[in-house]
């Protein structure tokens, strides 16, 4: 059976001194009996309305805010911004706290989950649990991530300068051209500065240092395919926070709801509080 469209509308909230843009899927309505709220947290070149189809998902069970991290999508942006993870940690937490919520969970992707991982060590008010969602487990010391710079970096001038969904598919050849089109019309503005800052950052942050302080429930979800998280880095998250459930999804790399999206959905559980729907149709 079709669902009706769960998004509310897009809003933007003064945090950690900056603008931070947000879309808004559920609501209060979706967050009945008890059900934390769900503040989903995107990937390095990934603004939040390239998520929109999960928070749709999302929205069905949950009140769920996918937000556009700084230098991506409508948050603020400029040469002039801090883009460390130190920074993007604080923006999440004072998302929460601007927007008044007393109990919530993150599932943060890539980027995202390593955000989610350094605004945990803060211990913050209110954060219940976290979910990552094939984090780059790269680091000093660590091998490299497997993505390449030139490839965020090529992708983003050409974006600024206009391109289509034919031009994107050199870059993302499995990708739908649904998919292909979103990237296309969103990518210009992922600021290259904060861009190449989260890259690097993949590299200099040790994002395993705070891992062992974390006490609240944890998910790891990784993709079959990809190399972003191997099993002996599974291994080491599990033996640095005991707590950690891990779940694998088949058929899917690094961007796994693209990939398989039922599957990734079900990696879920009920890990936040309810299980997700398995149907994801949706009816303007």
């Amino acid at each position: 059976m079709s669902q009706r469209s769960t998004f509310l509308y897009g809003g933007n909230v003064h945090a950690n001194g900056i603008r931070q843009h947000y879309l808004r899927f559920g609501g209060t309505e979706a967050g009945r009996s008890g059900r934390d709220p769900v503040i989903i947290v995107p990937g390095i070149t990934s603004p939040a309305v390239t998520w929109g189809f999960v928070g749709e998902h999302f929205g069905q069970v949950f009140d769920t805010y996918v937000l556009d991290v700084r230098g991506r999508g409508l948050s603020s942006s400029s040469n002039d911004l801090d883009y460390s993870l130190d920074a993007q940690a604080a923006d999440l937490i004072a998302f929460a706290q601007a927007l008044n919520l007393e109990r919530y969970s993150v599932a943060g992707h890539s980027m995202g989950g390593r955000i989610g991982m350094r605004a945990a060590r803060a211990k913050p008010s209110g954060l219940a649990r976290l979910a990552m969602i094939d984090p780059p487990v790269s680091g000093p010391g660590r091998r490299a991530y497997p993505a390449q710079l030139p490839w965020y970096i090529d992708s983003i001038r050409q974006a600024i300068g206009g391109m289509d969904a034919e031009a994107m598919r050199a870059y993302c050849p499995t990708w739908t051209d649904e998919q292909l089109r979103l990237r296309a019309e969103w990518l210009h503005t992922c600021n290259e500065l904060a861009v190449r800052t989260s890259f690097e950052g993949f590299h200099t942050d040790d994002v395993h240092a705070g891992l062992a302080q974390l006490t609240l429930p944890l998910l790891l979800i990784t993709a079959a395919r990809g190399e972003v998280v191997r099993d002996a880095d599974v291994e080491e998250m599990r033996a640095l926070a005991p707590q950690l459930q891990d779940t694998r999804v088949p058929d899917a790399g690094h961007m796994i709801p693209w990939d398989n999206a039922p599957g990734f959905y079900r990696a879920f559980g009920d890990f936040l509080g309810v299980a997700l729907p398995s149907s994801s149709a949706i009816v303007c």
